[in-house]
């Protein structure tokens, strides 16, 4: 039945129109339903859906590139508040600018937690927007929901993803072997003190794959997909993933390329499953066979490695 002549059964025929216990013939319904209502004021046209019906279903999102560019300037303002915060800071302590430019592992520690409040913030703007403005849960509308692959259970099709994450570490860490920065690698300044290395893994295995899986894959490909199709949405929100993370490798092209081809992977998890959380689960074991790798190369922090 459609939604035409569902509004029938909302209102009784005028009297004198039928006989009572009378039904009128399919012509008049129709006539009925796309000239006039009830009180014969002219019905509308109906509305165009929002989006084809050829489109996945898991692309079908409320938000467009005006959302992006908003949730880039929110971002882009919440680091600049930072920014403010960090002078503040050094002119209260009286700490220069060169002194605090010489400080490699207070630069560090620095953007650690500028990068924590970051992912808070636009994380809960986002909560904020599926709730207030498109009135939809959070979850299912950023598409994370339990796995459902074939006929596997989710446990097997949660540690099949957990060890494909492990894998291509093992496999970009073999690659990379083969490849000589030719520039220092920012990164490197994080593995100066226990501390901020510490505070680097943490939030490696914790809030980075969550927020990160959340923006890329959850955010930002729907809508890049939906706008050049498919397979150029999976690439180009890889290659964002890796470009963004290129200041960290210091331009090293070797070690970008493997990042942009990491989160190429993820978001094929992504695109194939409609499903959010298989590209977290290899973005976690990702992370974490790293993390685990450098505390038994440091042993446990107590030896760390030269940069």
């Amino acid at each position: 039945m459609n939604a035409d002549n569902q509004n029938l059964n909302l209102f009784e025929p005028e009297p004198g129109s039928q006989p009572h216990g009378s039904s009128p013939t399919a012509p008049e319904i129709i006539a009925n339903t796309e000239t006039q209502n009830a009180i014969g004021v002219p019905l509308p046209p109906p509305a165009p859906p929002r989006f084809s019906l050829s489109l996945p279903e898991d692309l079908r999102v409320p938000w467009d590139w005006w959302d992006l560019g908003l949730v880039a300037l929110i971002g882009f303002a919440v680091l600049v508040v930072f920014g403010m915060a960090l002078g503040a800071h050094l002119q209260k302590s009286g700490i220069t600018k060169e002194q605090f430019e010489n400080s490699a592992i207070f630069q560090a520690q620095f953007t650690i937690y500028a990068m924590c409040g970051l992912s808070a913030v636009l994380l809960l703007y986002l909560f904020a927007q599926m709730r207030l403005r498109f009135r939809s849960p959070f979850w299912r509308t950023m598409r994370w929901h339990r796995l459902e692959i074939a006929q596997l259970k989710p446990a097997t099709a949660a540690l099949g993803f957990v060890v494909g994450g492990v894998l291509l570490s093992i496999l970009v860490a073999l690659v990379s072997s083969r490849f000589t920065p030719k520039h220092q690698m920012p990164i490197e300044q994080y593995f100066q003190d226990r501390h901020t290395a510490l505070l680097l893994l943490i939030m490696s295995v914790t809030v980075a794959p969550f927020f990160e899986e959340t923006i890329f894959r959850g955010y930002l490909y729907p809508v890049v997909a939906r706008t050049f199709g498919i397979v150029p949405g999976v690439v180009l929100t890889g290659l964002l993933f890796g470009l963004l993370h290129a200041s960290q490798l210091g331009g090293n092209l070797p070690q970008v390329g493997l990042l942009v081809m990491v989160g190429i992977v993820f978001t094929i998890a992504r695109a194939k499953t409609g499903n959010v959380l298989p590209g977290y689960l290899l973005h976690v074991s990702y992370n974490s066979f790293i993390a685990i790798a450098f505390l038994i190369a440091s042993h446990g922090l107590r030896h760390m490695p030269p940069t």
